[in-house]
C-alpha cells in the first residue's frame, strides 16, 4: 500500500482546488499582502512526497503567478511561507485566484475561479473548527469518560456532515479525496484501517477515481487503502477459533461481492476474472425492467461467446418475485437482501438503480454507465 498523504495530516492546513483538462498548463496567481520579502514557494505533494517546483520573493504588493504543467488526473500542491500553508488540488487549467494576508495566509483567505477551491475551503474551515472544540474539550473539567463519549459524538456528527454533504454526492471530486484525509493532529477522522463505515467511504471515493480517472496513482492508492481495510475488518470479524489469515483474502482490482444467485449457489463477481464483465444493479420491479433485460439479452447473446459476461445484482425486496422473473436469464444473478441500502450499493456509490459498470479481464473496474457513450464499442475494446 502506498504513503498516505503528509499535507492532509496537518491539523490546520489550508486547501483550494482547482479544476483538469486538455491544455498544456494551469495557472495560480494572486497576492499575498503583509509578506514583503518573504519567500512564497509553490510544492507539488505527492504520494511519496514534498517537492519544490517553483518560489518568489515576494514585492510589496505580493502579487505572484505560478505555471505547471497539467496533470492527466486530479493533483495537490500548495503554497507555503514558512509554516503557513495553503493546499491546491488541481483538476483543469483554468487560471485561479487566491488573496491571503500574512501571517493568518492558511486561516484566512479568499479563492476564486473554481468549485473546488470553494469545497475545500469549506472543509478545511469545518476542521479546524472541530478541533478548536476537540481542544477545549480536553481543557474541561468533565471526567475522562465523558470527555471520551463528547469526543466521539463531534466526530461522528461531523463525519455524516462530510459524507452526505460533500462525498457521497460527488466522490470523484478532488474536494472529496480531501476530505477522506483530513486529521486531527496525527489521527485521521476517516479511519482506514479498523472502521467498517469509514472503509466504505473510502471504498466509495475509489471505486469513483477507478472509474473516472483509470490508472491514476492516486486512484490505485485509494484501492489498496480501501481493499486494505476491508481485510483488517474481516479478519477481525472472524471467531477466535477459526481466524482467517491474510493469504485467504482474495485482493483484486474490484470491491468483491459474494452472494447467493436465484439458485441458491454462492457468487463471487472476482470468480469472473478471466472475462470482460458488466456489474448491473437491477430492480425488476421498475416499469422498465423488462425493455432493459431485452436489451442486455442482445449484448449477452452478441458477445457472451467471446469472453463477456453480466453479474447482475438485484434489489427487489420480493425474493419469490425476483426467483420466478430471472429463473430463464442465461447470465449470473444474484440479490441483495438488503436493497437499495447495503454495504454493497453504498461502496460502489450507486445513487440510483439501474446502474452498470465494465470490469476487464483482469478484474479491474474501467468505467461506470454515465461515461459510456457506445456501450458496444467499450464491450468491443475490452473483448
Amino acid at each position: 500500500m502506498r504513503k498516505n498523504h503528509l499535507f492532509l495530516m496537518l491539523p490546520v492546513l489550508m486547501a483550494l482546488g482547482l479544476a483538469s483538462c486538455n491544455n498544456n498548463q494551469f495557472r495560480i496567481e494572486g497576492n499575498i499582502t503583509n509578506a514583503e520579502d518573504s519567500v512564497l514557494y509553490f510544492e507539488n505533494v505527492g504520494i511519496e512526497g514534498i517537492s519544490t517546483l517553483d518560489s518568489v520573493r515576494l514585492s510589496p504588493d505580493g502579487a505572484f503567478t505560478f505555471r505547471a504543467d497539467a496533470p492527466e488526473a486530479p493533483e495537490f500542491y500548495r503554497l507555503r511561507i514558512s509554516d503557513q500553508i495553503i493546499n491546491i488540488s488541481i483538476d483543469s487549467t483554468e487560471a485561479v485566484g487566491v488573496k491571503a494576508e500574512y501571517p493568518q495566509m492558511a486561516t484566512d483567505y479568499e479563492v476564486s475561479g473554481s468549485d473546488n477551491c470553494q469545497k475545500i475551503k469549506e472543509l478545511a474551515l469545518k476542521q479546524i473548527a472541530l478541533q478548536e472544540r476537540i481542544i477545549s474539550l480536553e481543557r474541561s473539567s468533565m471526567e475522562r469518560t465523558q470527555r471520551l463519549d463528547s469526543l466521539q459524538s463531534m466526530l461522528r456528527a461531523y463525519k455524516e456532515d462530510v459524507k452526505l454533504n460533500y462525498i457521497f454526492p460527488a466522490p470523484y471530486k478532488p474536494y472529496a479525496y480531501f476530505a477522506l484525509f483530513q486529521a486531527i493532529g496525527p489521527w485521521l477522522i476517516f479511519d482506514s484501517k479498523g472502521d467498517r463505515d469509514d472503509i466504505k467511504v473510502f471504498a466509495a471515493v475509489a471505486t469513483s477515481w477507478d472509474t473516472y480517472y483509470p490508472g491514476a496513482l492516486r486512484g490505485e492508492n485509494l484501492h489498496n487503502i480501501a481493499i486494505e481495510g476491508m481485510k483488517n475488518v474481516r479478519i477481525a470479524d472472524a471467531n477466535n477459533q477459526q481466524v482467517i489469515s491474510e493469504d485467504k483474502v482474495i485482493e483484486a482490482g474490484i470491491i468483491d461481492i459474494e452472494l447467493p444467485d436465484n439458485h441458491g449457489t454462492k457468487r463471487r463477481l472476482s470468480d469472473l476474472k478471466g472475462k470482460v464483465v458488466m456489474l448491473d444493479f437491477h430492480a425488476f420491479g421498475l416499469k422498465d425492467s423488462p425493455a432493459r433485460i431485452l436489451s442486455l439479452r442482445e449484448l449477452y447473446n452478441k458477445y457472451h461467446d467471446l469472453g463477456f459476461e453480466i453479474f447482475q445484482v438485484s434489489v427487489d425486496s420480493d425474493e419469490h418475485f425476483w426467483k420466478q422473473t430471472t429463473k430463464a436469464l442465461p447470465w449470473i444473478s444474484v440479490r441483495d437482501n438488503d436493497g437499495v441500502g447495503s454495504e454493497r450499493i453504498m461502496l460502489y456509490n450507486v445513487q440510483s438503480v439501474p446502474e452498470f459498470f465494465l470490469i476487464d479481464r483482469n478484474n479491474n473496474l474501467v468505467k461506470r454507465s454515465g461515461q459510456m457513450k457506445d456501450i458496444d464499442s467499450e464491450i468491443k475494446a475490452l473483448l
